[in-house]
């Protein structure tokens, strides 16, 4: 009886077995690890800022030295994917806030554009009445950041028209919306205007500080009589 066909038959099923043995993954990656690490840590601090911070580039660089065969490939593409969707998310935040910005700064000629008065000398003014207690104490004050006005403060306050102040050019203008709850939640900002200078409050202003100039097409400005000036 010839071996020769059980030769054959040995043969194949070598072949078969042979791709099911190179299959096999390259096990966990040192790399993965250590990325998925950083960026928890990163996250935690900085949370959605943290997808444009200069090191979350070098995550992505970690990621992508992950081998495709690894066990911790699909993570790591699906930690990659995240890092994209968050950055490209938080550029376009950032770009709509400079453009609202930007638009709310220009003026165009011939409109009424509301100017500060210069303070009086210090020393001269009668100290405020300090009111009931607590009054006036809550809400934005100089220093809150400009950011916490959009969503914070129950939405309670509104971006204004851009102000220009004398020595210091154009600036940024918040006041309190007509809202019954907000002036009862807010009761120290009501007829208050909120000065934003490089970002944060500036200082809290009366309105009646506040004169208005007419700007002419030639770029003359025509100051408007004081209203209520006995007042």
């Amino acid at each position: 009886m010839s071996l020769r066909p059980l030769a054959g038959i040995a043969s194949v099923v070598l072949l078969v077995l042979a791709p099911l043995a190179c299959k096999r993954d390259s096990g966990p990656s040192a790399d993965y690890e250590e990325a998925a690490r950083r960026f928890r840590t990163l996250y935690a601090q900085k949370l959605d800022a943290a997808y444009l911070d200069p090191q979350i580039g070098e995550i992505e660089a970690q990621l992508q030295r992950v081998p495709a065969d690894s066990l911790d490939a699909q993570g790591a593409r699906e930690l990659l994917q995240r890092i994209q969707d968050g950055r490209t998310r938080m550029q376009a935040e950032a770009s709509a806030t400079d453009k609202a910005i930007a638009t709310a700064r220009e003026v165009p000629a011939g409109t009424s554009m509301p100017t500060l008065t210069p303070p009086e000398p210090p020393g001269k003014a009668e100290p405020p009445d300090a009111g009931p207690p607590d009054a006036g104490l809550s809400g934005p004050q100089a220093g809150t950041p400009a950011s916490e006005l959009v969503s914070g403060f129950r939405g309670c306050f509104q971006r204004g028209s851009p102000l220009e102040v004398e020595g210091r050019g154009m600036r940024e203008t918040w006041a309190l919306a007509d809202r019954t709850s907000c002036r009862l939640e807010y009761p120290g900002h009501v007829d208050s205007l909120l000065l934003v200078e490089q970002g944060r409050v500036l200082t809290l202003l009366p309105k009646s500080a506040v004169r208005t100039v007419t700007v002419t097409a030639d770029g003359g400005p025509v100051t408007q009589p004081a209203a209520d000036a006995g007042r």
